[in-house]
């Protein structure tokens, strides 16, 4: 069996009046109903019965997916999926306690209460919530910042010793990262209730990436205190749980603290604490460094989520999310957990072990609870660089993303250079200064890109509606000049936009002074030619007259006749002395010339202009502006301006800008080009017909 890919040419063809603005109206029958918003609001606040369960049940989703979860399909997968992950959760949560400054013990109650919170509340199936190394550095950049050391430095006996509370400065420190932790998470809560979930495409996947990979760098420089002279090998997954208890037996053993001043982890109490409320006083003080983490955490959850969502074919609510994780961070920090977010190498565990719904992330947190209640003093005796060496490793991924430089630099310049600033920036500030910077520096792209458009000329695919530039297809429209712009036109822009116009319109006037200057030097040539050839016919009369006069002289004389072969104006003659043999050779090359009218080479502009509009999809008073000075300007000229391809919101924006009077109407708006281009060809004249033949090919595949 073999595919063959066959083309067949089908006929296109379009007949109909050519249409502007009004005309489609009226053929369209445009409906002038709009809904008040009066009524937009009292249809917002109703509430029946169904419409209350549909909202109840899309906020606490787990009513809605439990009752029908398929037990014998999920159960086996998730179980084995939710004790390894619980199994990762262990020295993660420890080691990324380090990095927000509080004892490990408190970065296992983040792996409980949170991952609980997001199982009721939560809509993805598929990732792993709980602690995560960027979210604990820029905690512990909060921590350290209004906790320092020398806050807590006691003085000793001796007049030069002084004494570092621990105690103390680790009692700060976890006050300080649960207060945060809740006010990051009523951030998000609030963004959630007022829908505001779209906020995370500020964050673009480059400036993430790049954002992540300097809060690497954070970390690593973070723990080199914890792990000078060690060299961290690989490991992956449910294998850190063999290594953390060899490190903890050999530290136990050789009682490493007391022999060598090894740091380990420490007391690790059994049970689970009582809640206590935020330190109110601290909220003033952190309000920024709480947003960010809002932000950050959620733009890792969301685009983690959506990448499994669009694999297994199910969706995922982003305001929801928000709502799910601002309550796993503002119930956490009730309970002295900090901030959370998705960890991408827990996540790739979870789906690799058969996890299929969230009762894998349930399971983990009851594998966290058991180590909690009965086995957690075990690990007292663990090396904090035990801690550092799973943190290294489980940056490596993170680490690889250096090489998005060169792909980057292949497919798209400005986001390298994004990338390139975001690593810079974040490196240089502190993770939360570093996104406030990146992500303004990311929008200032934008902008700029948004005020260096591209502005072509358009000119007309032969036999087609289909119009492209000029300088690629070179198909202009005498007298007809199409202008377009690649971005919107606003404020920023406006004065470019015109700029480039004018620019445009010059070019095309030089262009066509040159063409008109080339015609009338050649219609002068061919004039010359035509009088040139004209000279030798009149030579060649006046020779024959001669020869028949002197033929009958010399008959009538009985005398030969003598010919000079030289005439009056000394040019040589080819007669030969018989009359009947001289001929008058015409050249070849004649060939008829209708010279056109003579063109105004002064002023040749365009007889009309026709601005696309297509890629504009917003306009402001500016932009309103602009377009009704270009039709004001150019109409004293004497060129027509026409409109095309104008959203209904530009057209609403030119009306509520009074863009249009008795004399500009809505004629002068076409829906596309074509209209317009057949209207200025015609004449102006409203008797026009739309009429199109061409050919597209369409693709049709045949078995043989």
């Amino acid at each position: 069996m073999k595919d063959k890919d066959l083309r067949k040419r089908v006929p296109y063809h379009i007949q109909r009046d050519v249409l502007d603005e009004l005309g489609v109206d009226q053929v369209a029958e445009k409906s002038d109903f709009k809904i008040s918003a009066k009524e937009k609001l009292r249809d917002a606040v109703r509430c029946t019965g169904p419409r209350f369960k549909s909202c109840f049940l899309s906020f606490v989703p787990l009513l809605a997916w439990l009752p029908r979860y398929p037990f014998r399909e999920n159960a086996i997968g998730d179980l084995i999926s939710g004790i390894s992950v619980g199994i990762m959760h262990l020295p993660q949560g420890m080691a990324y306690a380090l990095l927000a400054a509080v004892p490990p013990v408190f970065g296992l109650y983040s792996s409980f209460y949170p991952i609980l919170i997001y199982f009721i509340f939560g809509t993805s199936k598929h990732i792993s919530v709980g602690t995560y190394a960027v979210m604990s550095v820029m905690i512990g950049s909060v921590t350290e910042r209004l906790a320092p050391d020398s806050d807590f430095v006691i003085p000793g006996n001796d007049t030069n010793s002084t004494t570092l509370d621990i105690v103390s400065r680790d009692a700060e420190r976890v006050k300080i990262a649960a207060t945060v932790t809740f006010l990051s998470g009523i951030f998000q809560l609030l963004l959630g209730l007022v829908r505001f979930g779209f906020v995370v495409t500020y964050l673009s996947e480059p400036l993430v990436r790049a954002y992540t990979t300097a809060a690497a760098i954070h970390v690593i420089v973070s723990q080199l205190k914890y792990s000078f002279g060690i060299n961290p090998q690989r490991y992956s997954g449910p294998l850190s749980l063999i290594y953390i208890i060899i490190a903890t037996v050999v530290s136990w053993q050789m009682d490493l603290k007391t022999e060598y001043g090894v740091e380990v982890v420490g007391e690790i109490p059994s049970g689970l604490q009582a809640p206590v409320a935020p330190a109110v006083s601290l909220l003033g003080s952190m309000v920024g460094d709480a947003f960010a983490l809002a932000v950050v955490g959620y733009g890792i959850a969301i685009s983690l989520g959506r990448i499994f969502a669009l694999k297994y074919a199910y969706k995922v609510d982003s305001n929801q999310e928000l709502i799910a994780l601002g309550l796993s961070n503002s119930i956490g920090g009730l309970f002295n957990c900090f901030a959370i977010s998705c960890s991408m190498s827990r996540t790739m565990v979870q789906v690799s072990t058969g996890g299929k719904s969230q009762v894998a992330g349930a399971i983990s947190a009851v594998v966290i609870l058991v180590i909690l209640l009965k086995i957690g003093e075990l690990f007292e005796e663990l090396p904090k660089a035990v801690l550092a060496a799973i943190i290294y490793v489980n940056l490596q991924g993170m680490m690889k993303q250096f090489g998005d430089i060169c792909s980057l630099w292949r497919t798209n310049k400005v986001d390298m250079v994004v990338w390139v600033m975001t690593l810079i920036l974040t490196v240089l500030f502190n993770p939360d200064m570093g996104l406030a910077a990146s992500i303004a520096f990311s929008i200032l792209t934008v902008v700029f890109r948004t005020q260096l458009p591209k502005y072509s000329i358009l000119g007309q695919v032969p036999g087609t509606d289909i119009y492209k530039p000029v300088e690629d297809y070179n198909q202009e429209i005498h007298g007809i000049m199409i202008f377009r712009s690649s971005a919107t036109l606003y404020f920023a822009n406006a004065e470019m936009y015109i700029d480039a116009l004018y620019e445009k319109v010059d070019t095309h006037k030089q262009h066509h002074t040159h063409i008109y200057s080339q015609q009338r030097d050649s219609e002068k040539k061919r004039k010359l030619q035509r009088k040139q050839r004209k000279r030798p016919r009149k030579e060649l009369k006046k020779l024959l007259k001669l020869l028949r006069f002197s033929a009958v002289s010399a008959f009538n004389q009985g005398e030969e006749s003598q010919f000079s072969d030289t005439d009056e104006s000394g040019e040589e003659s080819e007669a030969n002395g018989d009359v009947h043999k001289l001929s008058v050779k015409e050249p070849k090359d004649v060939a008829a010339v209708e010279a056109g009218p003579d063109p105004d080479t002064d002023t040749p502009l365009p007889r009309a202009i026709i601005l696309d509009l297509s890629p504009v999809n917003f306009l402001d008073t500016v932009g309103v502006k602009t377009l009704r000075n270009i039709y004001k300007d150019y109409g004293e000229a004497g060129v027509q301006v026409y409109l095309c391809g104008c959203q209904r919101g530009v057209v609403e924006s030119m009306e509520k800008g009074d863009f249009f009077n008795e004399k500009v109407t809505k004629s002068i708006l076409f829906s596309s080009v074509h209209d317009a281009v057949l209207y200025c060809q015609q004449g102006n004249s409203k008797e026009v017909q739309y009429i199109l033949m061409s050919y597209t090919h369409t693709r049709i595949s045949e078995v043989s």
